[in-house]
């Protein structure tokens, strides 16, 4: 998955520049803008874009820039072309623009739609034209009016169908440190999310794995440092989950473990753990002891013959085997992210 950022003019270039920096230290590869939000008046679009482009340029992040008819005045530019030349690579088009002009766009951008209002006749209209579906992004809105989001099925139904056809897929959580007005009740793409503000990570997570999402953005503003740490490590593929571990057995923390690709419902199993070659004795079961919890931590001992020395986490209640010896749990806090670890994505065990 990779992340994203949102940027307003009327933060203010010093704030933008500043939050650019931090977003990119982060591992954020993303950044939307649009200069369509009747809120923000009195900016000098064609002096800030500008120095907002050089910025972004600077840090290696992808710009989504919103572009309409009425666009090319607000930049000063004359055409499609000058857009180019000023660093932009992905348009975010709503309307204006007919089908042989949004294929002849895509052959310089990628092009950007709003992945809930795209019509089966546009899409046909452009593969007419011969519209190359890799070049196409389909993004989408946030939702500032509570209850006026999608839910999570109306997101991976959508993507489902545009992610068989080539689309690249976007959408946005809230933030949790500075909202965006006017209602500053958050901005995002799935209902739910707006009401857990604090879990940017998790919320990420969800729009990823089970809503199909390439791209995750961060509507609002601004995030908390703790939930830029955890943007830093989604960034890269994995995320902390605090654990209770035996003692003797912290080697597994610290490390990043990667599931299977063919993953289990049951169990995360990590890709890693199988080089430790540690020789772990087994353990007597305690007396009436017949599950394993969901959130157990488990390694393979002498009795799992060639398997010795795998960690695995019980994603269910399982039952014990004496083949398997548990070393440590999960935290009930952390618990909930297993369900989106999976095919080939990783933890990485921490003490808190």
């Amino acid at each position: 998955m990779k992340t994203g950022i949102s940027i307003y003019f009327s933060s203010g270039m010093e704030k933008n520049e500043a939050l650019i920096k931090k977003a990119v230290k982060n591992g954020v590869t993303y950044a939307f803008t649009s200069l369509h939000i009747p809120e923000e008046t009195g900016v000098d679009y064609s002096s800030s874009i500008r120095q907002l482009l050089d910025c972004c340029r600077e840090e290696k992040l992808n710009l989504i820039a919103d572009v309409g008819p009425e666009t090319y005045e607000k930049l000063g530019v004359a055409s499609m072309e000058e857009l180019k030349s000023l660093g932009i690579t992905h348009v975010r088009l709503d309307y204006g623009f007919s089908p042989r002009e949004v294929v002849e766009i895509s052959k310089h951008f990628y092009v950007v739609f709003n992945a809930s209002t795209i019509m089966e006749e546009e899409l046909l209209e452009w593969k007419r034209c011969g519209a190359d579906f890799t070049k196409f992004a389909a993004c989408h809105n946030f939702y500032p009016k509570q209850f006026t989001a999608l839910s999570l099925k109306q997101v991976r139904e959508i993507n489902n169908r545009l992610k068989y056809l080539g689309f690249t897929t976007m959408a946005f959580v809230p933030g949790n440190l500075t909202l965006r007005g006017p209602l500053f009740e958050g901005l995002p793409t799935v209902e739910d999310h707006r009401t857990r503000m604090d879990e940017v990570a998790y919320n990420m997570l969800e729009l990823s794995m089970e809503g199909g999402c390439d791209v995750v953005l961060v509507g609002d503003v601004d995030i908390r440092e703790k939930d830029w740490e955890a943007v830093k490590c989604i960034s890269q593929g994995y995320v902390e989950l605090r654990a209770d571990l035996l003692p003797g057995y912290e080697f597994v923390r610290d490390q990043i473990h990667h599931d299977r690709p063919d993953s289990s419902e049951y169990l995360f199993r990590s890709q890693e753990s199988r080089l430790y070659q540690k020789v772990i004795e087994a353990e007597e079961i305690e007396n009436g002891m017949l599950i394993r919890k969901a959130g157990s931590i488990c390694i393979s001992n002498k009795k799992y013959l060639r398997y010795m020395g795998e960690v695995e986490i019980a994603r269910v209640n399982l039952p014990m085997d004496e083949r398997l010896t548990i070393i440590g749990q999960i935290k009930e806090e952390d618990f909930k992210f297993l369900h989106y670890v999976k095919k080939g994505f990783g933890i990485k065990l921490i003490i808190t």
